[in-house]
């Protein structure tokens, strides 16, 4: 029965929960606040409880449900206010009581005791005169301590309750959800269920929050993120999911249309409360959301494309006088057309990290203008970047950085000024050393922006670095291109002897001539990834002398092209031992059996098996794509200059 009901579909009105199969709205209805005059009510009281944290009495108010009996026992939710109330803003603002009573008459949430305490755990409590003063802030820190030692044993011996972790909730709003995420992720003892409605500046940093993902996994029931798009405090929000998401905790983020108020608290509650106390489908959680976070790709301010906590992605663009509109994530959609002239559709869910897409406006290909545009397929393109689990290693981290410049030189291999991007380690300016080089080519239909971009290769490197798995090194990223269309016709040997030349008679002394370099094999590196796969095997194969570590990505001699693969098969029975003796490390990596050069590249790797050729060989899930090529990138640069 169990595996059944978690199985159940999401719908649009909602997901069907592993309790009694009852299904739980996304959005609380409009009027749920208000009193029905038709549902039993709960009661309110005022009590006073002495708080040996602080050294005086304090007052809390306590919600008990409709039909309360000492009879029987309740699980608690203990609900905090923001920094500019106490211990009645929840009642005063919110009506917590109305909606967990209309609740209750639906039959959409357990019985249960709600105590809204005042979070100011000081001698004056009160919220007046300046309440960012240093000692009132302070204060809730301490109610930590005062909500530990003297409220929850207060509650559990004045009322019926269950008294133990798996029926304690803690939850509350902007200064309130900080520290319920504060208190409740740093108590797993005492608390299962922790919710944040718009969590201010106080909540601790995710690492602090969750140093132990694993025992957060085991105890936690349920961990609820909820805030409006539009508040000011969202990167706090934000910045935990991010963390959960990385490190793999169930929790529900929830974002929804709204700013740093009511609106989004009372919505924050009635979605929360309706998970308390029963089993809950984990699998589910990141179906819960109105709204997506905008795309870390998309223009300053722009909201949409977003994505969900799923993956998918909703796009929005406004032309009111298209006819039709798709958009090309190698897959088309086709988009919907409201009365205001907003077309809008959500995909399925998307892989992770970069993907290059389109708005095809009445069939014209065209850049989405929300989004930031990428050189490739051969143009300017729209990008967007998918959360990656794995990805922690090109986030943006505190560590040391470097540098990533733009370099013009006039190459006399082709008579024409040409363009790199230069990768320079952290330190770089102020050191004396002569570093090593990556020569690091992109593939087909992009240019020397790719790696610096989709690639983010600056903080693949600067975090490499900072942790001591990489060498500080010199990554210098070269235009590959040199006229002629895309494809395979494009590889022939014309085109490779052009890259070669360039690279031997103009980048390489332009390099060594400006930078503080290494001008020997052992500190010389040529590596890349698809069309670049192939320069690096063509030029790099033939000149051991410069190079020591060769890098092949998604790359692999084309079979209906033997004028290519066969003078390089030759070469390499000819000059094997050569070859052999002169690389350290000649490394080649493909995107799994869904990489477009897979087969290309395993039929090569059986013509090297032959001839005894020595190489090592890698394979990381995802095709021909950037995520695999980042990845490509973090191992190999690993291997380099050791």
């Amino acid at each position: 029965m169990t595996k059944y009901l978690f199985t159940l579909l999401f719908s649009t009105v909602g997901i069907i929960a592993a309790t009694h199969a009852q299904p739980i709205a996304r959005e609380m209805p409009k009027g749920y606040d208000t009193v029905h005059k038709e549902n039993p009510a709960g009661k309110i009281d005022t009590v006073q409880y002495t708080s040996r944290t602080v050294g005086s009495t304090r007052k809390a108010l306590i919600y008990t449900p409709p039909g309360y009996s000492k009879q029987k026992r309740y699980p608690v939710l203990y609900l905090l206010h923001g920094i500019g109330g106490d211990e009645k803003e929840w009642l005063n603002g919110g009506h917590p009581q109305v909606i967990l009573d209309n609740l209750l008459a639906e039959g959409k949430i357990t019985p249960m005791i709600v105590v809204m305490p005042n979070g100011r755990a000081m001698k004056d409590d009160r919220a007046t005169g300046n309440i960012m003063a240093g000692d009132k802030v302070a204060a809730f820190a301490t109610f930590e301590k005062d909500l530990l030692n003297d409220l929850i044993p207060f509650v559990e011996k004045k009322y019926a309750v269950q008294a133990d972790r798996e029926h304690r909730a803690i939850a509350g709003l902007s200064m309130g959800g900080g520290q319920s995420l504060n208190f409740g992720l740093g108590n797993l003892d005492t608390f299962a269920w922790v919710g944040g409605f718009s969590s201010a500046p106080n909540t601790r940093k995710p690492e602090e929050l969750v140093p132990d993902p694993e025992a957060a996994k085991q105890k936690l029931k349920l961990l609820w993120i909820s805030c409006g798009d539009d508040d000011r405090l969202i990167t706090f929000s934000r910045r935990t999911h991010d963390y959960l998401f990385e490190k793999d905790v169930p929790h529900v983020y929830y974002l929804e249309p709204g700013v740093h108020d009511f609106k989004v608290w009372k919505n924050g509650l009635y979605m929360f409360s309706q998970f308390l106390f029963k089993p809950v489908d984990t699998a589910s959680l990141s179906k819960y959301t109105l709204l997506g976070t905008p795309a870390s790709t998309n223009v300053r301010s722009a909201r949409y494309p977003q994505i969900l906590p799923d993956n998918r992605v909703v796009f929005r663009v406004k032309a009111p006088a298209a006819g039709t509109v798709q958009v090309d994530l190698g897959r088309k959609y086709d988009l919907s057309k409201d009365s205001t002239g907003v077309w809008s559709v959500t995909t399925d869910p998307v892989s992770r990290g970069f993907h290059y897409y389109s708005l095809l406006i009445d069939g014209v290909p065209l850049a989405d203008p929300a989004s930031e545009t990428f050189y490739g397929m051969g143009r300017m393109a729209s990008g967007i970047e998918i959360p990656d689990k794995d990805g922690a290693y090109y986030a943006l981290r505190e560590v040391p950085h470097g540098q990533v410049r733009t370099s013009r030189y006039f190459s006399n291999a082709t008579g024409s000024w040409r363009e790199m991007c230069v990768y320079t380690p952290p330190g770089y300016d102020s050191a004396t050393e002569s570093y090593p080089v990556l020569y690091l080519l992109h593939g087909g239909g992009e240019d020397q922006r790719g790696w610096a971009r989709q690639g983010k290769t600056d903080l693949i490197l600067d975090n490499l670095i900072a942790a001591g798995k990489a060498k500080p090194m010199l990554v210098v990223m070269l235009d590959g291109n040199f006229g002629g269309g895309g494809g395979p016709a494009a590889f022939n040997e014309n085109m490779l002897r052009q890259f070669e030349n360039e690279l031997k008679e103009a980048a390489i002394p332009f390099v060594e001539s400006h930078f503080r370099t290494r001008k020997d094999a052992g500190g010389r590196a040529l590596a890349g990834l698809s069309m670049g796969g192939l320069q690096t095997l063509y030029a790099g194969i033939k000149n051991v002398s410069l190079f020591s570590y060769l890098g092949v990505f998604s790359s692999g001699w084309f079979g209906a092209n033997p004028a290519l693969s066969a003078s390089h098969y030759k070469f390499l029975e000819e000059n094997g031992k050569a070859v052999d003796a002169g690389l350290k490390q000649f490394w080649i990596s493909m995107g799994g059996k869904e990489d477009i050069a897979y087969e290309n590249c395993k039929a090569m790797l059986a013509r090297y098996d032959k001839l005894g050729i020595k190489y090592q060989y890698s394979e990381y899930p995802g095709g021909h794509t950037w995520p695999v090529w980042r990845h490509d990138l973090y191992q190999f640069s690993q291997l380099l200059f050791r």
